[in-house]
């Protein structure tokens, strides 16, 4: 779970090409459906806040949870500017404590699949379920097997850029379903000197069938899951794979 230090700084510029505001309007979407259009909402592995600031700009009480003070540290700058009422906590999803339940708690951007023990998922899954309303909603998505073993593999990836580069490396051991990436990131400093930042991060790949399993595990009740932000139903070249279940155990 150690990951994004020395990389928070360039975390959102190496983003960039993440869907962020398509994936607020799916998920806003799929809340909707719930008849869930405001109030409070928790972010697992929020990161750096670019999604939980959208969320709050749609008219969401928002709570931002995430492992890493260095990325919290740029939320914070974010909310700064914005002027959004959002709580930060920097907290383990393992063992994420909030004050009170909540209507919904959503994830975004693969921060499931670094949980890579079951056993610590099945219990992230039980402490959603504590923390949701009676019959509230949880949201995630997650990276599938097929993306890891067949879209990154053993592939090596770079990108220079005007004032920084990377090279990501991954490895995928097809059977522990575990992916390694190496990030070797170059920042140019004011010297034009450039500073390097190495870091190594893990990821599980889980199958829908874990997933339901799981959450049943957990006490959840599955719902239904989609293709990547759209509505279509899963399938064998599916990349990435949101699902909704919902809080089972309260009285309302």
């Amino acid at each position: 779970m150690d990951a994004y230090t020395g990389f928070a700084q360039v975390y959102d510029s190496f983003m960039d090409n993440v869907p962020y505001r398509e994936g607020c309007r799916f998920l806003c979407r799929l809340l909707s459906d719930h008849h869930i259009t405001d109030g409070l909402i928790a972010e697992l592995g929020c990161g750096t806040g670019t999604l939980t600031e959208l969320m709050a700009e749609a008219g969401y009480d928002m709570i931002g949870i995430d492992y890493s003070a260095d990325m919290l540290e740029l939320a914070q700058e974010k909310k700064n500017r914005s002027g959004h009422d959002i709580l930060y906590l920097l907290q383990d999803m393992r063992q994420f404590e909030l004050y009170g339940t909540v209507r919904s708690i959503i994830s975004f951007c693969d921060s499931i699949n670094y949980i890579t023990e079951p056993a610590e998922l099945e219990q992230v899954f039980r402490l959603v379920n504590n923390y949701l309303d009676p019959h509230g909603y949880f949201i995630f998505d997650f990276h599938t097997e097929y993306y890891y073993r067949s879209v990154l593999g053993d592939s090596t990836f770079a990108e220079d850029r005007e004032d920084m580069s990377f090279i990501w490396e991954n490895e995928y051991h097809e059977a522990t379903r575990l992916n390694e990436y190496l990030l070797s990131i170059f920042v140019r400093e004011a010297s034009d000197m450039y500073r390097k930042y190495q870091e190594e991060h893990l990821q599980r790949a889980y199958r829908l069938a874990d997933m339901q399993r799981l959450l049943k595990q957990a006490g959840m009740e599955y719902i239904t899951a989609y293709d990547t932000l759209s509505y279509q139903p899963p399938h064998a070249e599916s990349t990435r794979i949101f699902i909704v279940a919902q809080e089972h155990g309260k009285n309302p």
